[in-house]
């Protein structure tokens, strides 16, 4: 897609976010239900997925541990933010990779230790680019996509989490 096509796609949508802000918040929704052998199965219109335990705190390793996938939402999240804001500026990436590593001290998920936290303690993010633009145009095509991807600003800046409970 080149910047043209993107921004004639975005611009109505544009527009009538800025004509009427409330139409552009969207409630996304994810479900899932209890599996066999301390798993849990996600579903969407796209995919099902079955999550489990990692092997750190007793899973088979045959399912995707939920950090992972937390992993992988903000890789997917910043690659396509990323594609999105270099076809904006009119960049051309040959290839580009995304990665993220991050370290769990898995004591705290299992509660062996209560001074270690549960989850994430430092996150990497780490974008390797087959491009001819300049190190200035890739330093802002890196603070847009920062800017601009949802997982990333959503682990940056906690959002309000609140937890309810119903009986069948």
């Amino acid at each position: 897609m080149d910047a043209q096509t993107l921004r004639s796609i975005q611009a109505p949508l544009k527009a009538k976010y800025r004509e009427d802000p409330e139409s552009a918040l969207i409630t996304l929704h994810a479900e899932g239900k209890l599996g066999p052998d301390v798993t849990f199965v996600l579903n969407s219109d796209h995919t099902s997925i079955i999550s489990g335990l990692h092997p750190a705190s007793g899973g088979t390793g045959k399912e995707i541990c939920s950090a992972e996938m937390l992993l992988w939402s903000l890789v997917s999240c910043a690659g396509v933010t990323m594609n999105a804001i270099s076809t904006s500026m009119g960049l051309t990436l040959r290839d580009a990779k995304v990665s993220a590593d991050g370290d769990v001290d898995f004591r705290g998920t299992l509660g062996v230790s209560k001074e270690v936290p549960v989850g994430f303690k430092e996150i990497r993010l780490h974008f390797t680019l087959d491009t001819d633009a300049t190190l200035e145009e890739i330093a802002t095509l890196i603070k847009l996509t920062e800017r601009y991807c949802v997982v990333f600003q959503t682990l940056t800046a906690k959002p309000e989490l609140t937890v309810t409970v119903s009986s069948t």
